[in-house]
């Protein structure tokens, strides 16, 4: 009976009562519809979209694998593994106050005693003594108001809010080699397009310089070729450089030293990725700047409690059962025997406002927190709402590049021949011409950011962290 009314006692004293709010994530106003017209369902579930690797859907396997690379040595990604380990760590040291913590000694000491003092130490009695212990001892802060609770409430609120913001970096590496790498084979096609210009002119040259040693054509005809075929060779370098550059960019995120990447598919080889026919605001709850932000609330809510439990007294529970001799044979006989237990209550009385300033400040931070957890909620709406109008409109700008540049071909080759049937002046064959290259360019780039706004969607929409990023 006695043990069972001690347990009790000992439950009761645990359990307390917590200081502090509790918790209750805040509601938040959704919006009726996407501005693109996409469907806004109120009850479907996420997580089809939330694990979705929608790196794939651009269905080229050597983008796979640099995106599986980075994940597994980017250096930033380590990094943030790491902050779990410390905040896992921070966790468990805080979680550890809740229980007793015993610890054990052992201690031997000799010591000579002066006979140069006041009293002097008679001849008979040896001045040089021993001391031998050996204790149990045990320690323990009842958490009566929550102190310690609260505490490892936040503790574990900052726990999960590192893994989510790894998630979060790693959700946003994926994004960022995934678009490196169309930028890169964007470059690629742009330098292709600017090489072919180049071989271009260059015949073109040829045959201008030739008519004009037979005087068909005028100094002023070859010296406008020329000049087209020196602007086309400047373009070669300056793309050069941009795709040496990029390279050496996907390398650093792939966690290696500059060098080249190999390349898959070309832009118009790759899969488009479209965008989903529904999509519920429920998704979002899913993206990891949002559920560390969450976290971060819980963690300063749980933090005012910290601070109000410093209104009220602490009781510390202490104990000591040992010995102590100064014969070391005797160090553990009964006589030897010592033991001790006490309790301890301290309160403030008067601290000045000391205290107050810290719930205040406990409080600010955690309105800090509530705003920032509504400001992410907002961002990501309009970040969502960004992503399908630009995929929207990205792909109708590719469709007309594409029908410009057909209708330029079309024009290049009228001027072309109006120029060899002596219909037309040069000028108009280097303005089709020109346009037509400028119109390449921009068809290869448009290409490039229609590819790029369909994996933003992804992105914004916190898709592919859950597995692919484990």
């Amino acid at each position: 009976m006695k043990h069972s009314a001690l347990s009790s006692l000992c439950a009761l004293l645990i359990a307390g009562c917590a200081i502090g709010p509790d918790y209750q994530r805040p509601s938040l106003s959704m919006p009726e519809a996407w501005r693109s017209g996409t469907a806004l369902p109120a009850n479907e579930k996420p997580e089809e979209l939330a694990n979705l690797a929608w790196w794939k859907q651009l269905e080229d396997p050597v983008l796979d694998a640099l995106v599986a690379e980075a994940l597994a040595n980017n250096r930033d990604l380590k990094i943030a593994a790491a902050r779990i380990d410390e905040a896992a760590g921070q966790l468990g040291s805080t979680r550890a106050q809740l229980f007793p913590q015993f610890g054990a000694s052992l201690g031997a000491s000799r010591a000579q005693a002066s006979n140069a003092g006041q009293t002097p130490i008679p001849a008979t009695v040896n001045r040089v003594s021993n001391q031998y212990s050996a204790g149990l001892n045990v320690g323990w802060e009842i958490d009566l108001f929550g102190r310690v609770r609260r505490a490892t409430e936040a503790s574990q609120a900052e726990l999960l809010g590192s893994e989510e913001s790894r998630r979060g970096l790693a959700l946003s590496l994926a994004a960022t080699v995934a678009n490196s790498y169309i930028s890169l084979r964007d470059l690629d096609n742009q330098l292709d397009i600017a090489r072919r210009t180049l071989r271009t002119r260059e015949e073109s040259l040829r045959i201008f310089e030739l008519r004009y040693k037979g005087g068909v054509v005028s100094e002023m005809e070859v010296a406008q070729v020329r000049s087209e075929l020196e602007a086309a060779r400047i373009a070669v370098p300056t793309v050069e450089q941009s795709v040496a550059q990029q390279e050496n960019a996907i390398s650093a995120l792939l966690g290696r030293l500059p060098g080249p990447i190999t390349r898959g598919k070309t832009l118009a080889a790759m899969g488009l990725p479209l965008p989903p026919v529904s999509l519920p605001a429920s998704v979002l709850e899913r993206r990891p700047d949002i559920r560390l932000a969450e976290q971060n609330l819980i963690a300063n809510n749980a933090r005012i409690g910290v601070a109000k439990a410093a209104y009220f007294p602490t009781v510390t529970l202490t104990g000591l059962l040992g010995s102590s001799s100064v014969a070391f044979s005797n160090l553990f006989t009964g006589p030897a025997r010592v033991w001790s237990y006490g309790a301890d209550l301290a309160a403030p009385i008067f601290t000045a406002g000391a205290i107050g300033g810290q719930v205040q400040s406990a409080e600010a931070r955690q309105v800090q927190a509530l705003e920032q957890y509504r400001k992410s909620v907002e961002n990501a709406f309009r970040e969502v709402d960004d992503a399908l109008v630009t995929g929207a409109k990205s792909r109708e700008v590719v469709d007309g590049r594409i029908r410009q540049v057909d209708a330029l071909n079309t024009y290049a080759r009228a001027a072309r021949l109006r120029y060899d049937g002596g219909y037309s002046s040069f000028l108009e064959v280097l303005d089709a011409e020109r346009s037509l290259f400028q119109a390449q360019i921009y068809e290869s780039q448009a290409r490039g950011q229609a590819l790029i706004a369909a994996t933003t969607l992804y992105k914004v929409l916190g898709g592919g962290w859950q597995a692919a990023t484990e």
